[in-house]
């Protein structure tokens, strides 16, 4: 017997998710039914798009403003019935430092992964880890130290003659953070060209006397 698809209606999946060029909450998806609550319990607004209608929060909304209004309506949807997404990042019920913990236990488990390590390539897989070029940890780092370089320098404006200035500082240290990532490469290609040791066989039990033949 043939097997049919099941029909969903996608249309009625709701979305709720922060625009990352614009910086508004926008919702997609859903019915009149959806709309009208995320109208009235989220303060959402109706706008036209070219790929068709869809919600958003005003502008100028504070971000704890955003993750409030957010997290009602999406939390108004669930119960009556609705299917809704909302961002994590917009989520005020979410577990607080969530996201930290998960960063220590990355952490720690590349730190069990070295420890345990048995040949030179899974010591590279670490390596690969933190120093990736585009996903790896230092580049992110760095990334993450010249925006705030940049954030911090626009806020603050530039420091009386006398005062050292820290934040030029900053800007400086992502130079060295480029070379240990370039040197932490080099040193994961090293390990992973390295030939690979044959793993140790087990001791062999000798074998009692009397088992010898004679």
């Amino acid at each position: 017997m043939k097997q049919h698809e099941p029909d969903f209606l996608v249309l009625e999946y709701i979305t709720i998710t922060k625009d990352p060029r614009t910086g508004l909450v926008v919702a997609i998806g859903g019915t009149e039914k959806a709309a009208d609550i995320l109208q009235r319990t989220g303060g959402f607004l109706s706008a036209a798009g070219h790929h068709g209608n869809y919600h958003r929060l005003p502008h100028g909304l504070p971000v704890e403003q955003q993750r409030l209004k957010a997290t009602i309506a999406s939390h108004t949807l669930l119960a009556a019935g609705h299917n809704v997404h909302l961002d994590p990042a917009l989520n005020m019920l979410s577990v607080p430092n969530g996201d930290r913990d998960a960063a220590r236990r990355y952490l720690g488990h590349l730190a069990e992964r070295v420890a345990a390590a048995e040949t030179s390539s899974q010591v590279a897989e670490v390596l690969t880890e933190i120093a990736a070029p585009v996903n790896g940890l230092l580049p992110l780092t760095r990334e993450v130290v010249v925006l705030a370089a940049l954030a911090a320098r626009a806020l603050e404006g530039t420091p009386p003659r006398d005062d050292p200035d820290h934040i030029d500082r900053l800007g400086d240290i992502t130079h060295p953070m480029s070379m240990a990532t370039r040197v932490i490469l080099h040193a994961r290609n090293q390990a992973a060209r390295a030939p690979q040791k044959a793993p140790t066989p087990p001791p062999s039990t000798p074998q009692p006397p009397g088992s010898r033949r004679r």
